[in-house]
């Protein structure tokens, strides 16, 4: 959700922050504000919009000192504006606050605070928390560090936080409960971050904290402690692989776009070391636990978003291996109603980010019911990475847009992996043709790439359309959901997925001459979504046909028909990576010619670390 950044050292702090800031914009862009300690005073600017509006404030240039924190935000509570944006302080000006997360007692505590006259100038449950830590603190007798564990110990919900105090102006403490915050460890200097792309410009060496776990930082020392006790934390300093390069744009207009061009590459790489010369399919991640696995009577499959509907097209794979039933259950709804998860369960959690909050309840609730735990995550040392009995890396490499689109892809592939691994163990041939084939996916993708073009032209027709269907069989049903999801999220255009052959239950009575309606075919159940094409097409509706099959029948049926060459010998299970890319490039350019900001959608966030 929002991003963070804190630096303490030598430097001067506003230009690290800034710097840092910009790079953690796609976590949230509604407001952004940062504080720095000048002579035991708090100096602070922020405003509503972006990080190059805060820039352009005259009070930046007072920001000189080597300490201090910065906060780009993604509004919950209190709409965007000024005053609801990070850093907040007390009403006595001793604590500057950035927060990532809900206080969900915020409520009881403003309400007490307001009893005790304390004066609020914010809508925001983060002003609530620093109000908080400042009465404790005038009233218990505490020092800095004291005072911020007392009032941790009594919030309830999730929090990373970094808090300056201006009594104790060469210190910082940060405090993390689910959601992310990490140290990097420089030369002479500690920067603090939500995600570590906004420091990588200058240390590599990171150390991520736990829930529940409090640092506090001077100069180059540092120190983490459990909130309930004393016991210092001594943790690994991890070095980070991927480069910088990664990170940026390059030579593309978005993000959105270097990403989707991305996948033949990051196939490759989520592949690499995982299928031997003898086709056997390698995870070390799970080494140990694969006899659990194929043993456990339930499997459920959790996620949010684009991974739920990679979840679907998995749990597909592995039904037809394992021949046992595999429920995908929202994360969100996961850990509110599901009462089958016991000892012989089975849950895999997946994330991009690691840190979904949503995700993560659903993990801790399986694990309270010792139900093995395996997490599919991007983001190495994340949450779940680190919460999860075991996990597969997804090895997809950085995604910055907001949209999903390399991830989707990389998600089906470890799904593919994981149920031919589970395949040969249980001495099943067929994982060769789909291990070949896997093979032939990169150079596939970038034969569809090469469409892209062809598929600016498709999309100068719909960008006045108001809705758009997507339909799709078998395997291509979540590939649908997908492709509406992307539209919907960067254009903002209405659009949903169903199955085709759900069209006429419902969805048919809103097809008429204005309707854009997509269709996924395949050879598997050709003749059925056929028929269904026809009856889109005898009321009017604008058929655009994505196809594995060269079919003249087709052609004359469609509006517009985009034809997926070379892809007769690919089974249809993983058709999926193939079909996904003409839809998330369809969505791409029609939202750019709509003129809508694609890596940075309204209302969205790239990492929901709030449930």
């Amino acid at each position: 959700m929002c991003g963070i950044v804190g630096y303490i050292g030598h430097q001067r702090a506003a230009d690290i922050i800034i710097q840092g800031l910009k790079r953690l914009e796609y976590r949230g862009y509604d407001s952004a504000g940062l504080s720095t300690i000048e002579n035991k005073m708090f100096y602070t600017s922020k405003c509503k919009g972006k990080i190059s509006d805060l820039q352009k404030l005259p009070s930046i240039v007072k920001h000189n000192n080597s300490i201090g924190i910065g906060h780009t935000r993604w509004a919950t509570h209190g709409e965007p504006n000024t005053n609801n944006a990070h850093p907040h302080h007390d009403y006595d000006k001793k604590f500057s606050l950035i927060h990532n997360g809900i206080i969900e007692n915020h409520y009881s505590i403003k309400e007490y605070l307001l009893d005790k006259g304390v004066e609020f100038s914010s809508d925001t449950d983060t002003e609530v928390l620093v109000q908080f830590i400042s009465y404790l603190y005038k009233n218990n007798n505490l020092d800095f560090y004291q005072t911020v564990k007392l009032a941790l110990q009594e919030v309830v919900g999730t929090y990373g936080i970094v808090i300056m105090c201006s009594d104790e102006p060469q210190k910082v403490i940060a405090a993390k409960k689910g959601s992310p915050l990490l140290l990097g460890i420089g030369n002479d200097e500690i920067f603090l971050a939500s995600d570590v792309s906004a420091i990588l410009d200058h240390t590599r060496n990171i150390l991520y904290l736990d829930d529940d776990e409090i640092v506090q930082i001077e100069s180059n020392n540092y120190k983490i402690n459990h909130i309930t006790h004393e016991h210092e934390i001594i943790k690994d300093i991890k070095e980070i692989e991927y480069t910088l390069d990664q990170i940026e744009k390059g030579n593309y207009k978005h993000f959105m776009l270097k990403e989707i061009f991305e996948q033949p590459k990051s196939i490759i790489d989520s592949i690499r070391g995982r299928i031997d010369a003898n086709n056997n399919v390698k995870l070390g991640g799970i080494d140990d636990y694969v006899s659990r696995i194929l043993d456990a009577e339930h499997i459920f499959i959790t996620a949010c978003g684009t991974s739920w509907h990679a979840a679907q097209i998995g749990s597909y794979l592995l039904e037809d291996i394992l021949k046992k039933p595999i429920k995908v259950e929202y994360a969100s709804e996961f850990r509110y109603h599901n009462k089958s998860v016991n000892e012989k369960s089975l849950v895999i959690a997946i994330s991009q980010s690691g840190e979904t909050a949503d995700t993560l309840a659903a993990i801790n609730k399986a694990k309270n019911k010792n139900a093995l735990t395996l997490g599919i995550v991007n983001v190495v040392g994340s949450a779940i990475a680190r919460e999860t009995d075991c996990g597969i890396y997804m090895h997809a490499g950085p995604e910055i847009g907001v949209a999903s689109t390399k991830a989707f892809t990389i998600q089906v592939v470890i799904l593919t992996l994981l149920a031919n691994l589970l395949a040969q163990k249980k001495g099943f041939k067929q994982s060769k043709k789909y291990l070949d084939s896997l093979k032939k996916i990169p150079n596939l993708v970038t034969e569809l790439l090469s469409m892209s073009d062809d598929i600016f032209n498709i999309s100068k027709s719909f960008i006045n359309a108001k809705n758009f269907l997507y339909l799709g069989r078998g395997y291509q049903f979540p590939v649908a959901l997908e492709g509406a999801l992307k539209l919907k999220e960067i254009s903002y255009i209405h659009a949903e997925g169903y199955p085709a052959a759900e069209m006429k239950h419902g969805p048919i009575a809103l097809i008429d001459n204005k309707m854009p309606v997509v269709v996924i075919v395949t050879e598997h159940g050709f003749d059925k979504i056929l028929s269904n094409i026809q009856e889109v097409k005898s009321r009017g509706g604008k058929i655009i046909t994505i196809s594995t099959v060269d079919s003249s029948i087709l052609k004359q049926l469609s509006d517009y028909y985009i034809t997926l060459n070379n892809c007769s010998d690919i089974p249809n299970a993983l058709t999926p990576l193939l079909t996904s890319i003409p839809l998330q490039l369809l969505a791409y350019h029609i939202a750019v010619l709509k003129g809508c900001n694609v890596d940075q959608p309204r209302n969205l966030a790239k990492s929901v670390t709030v449930e």
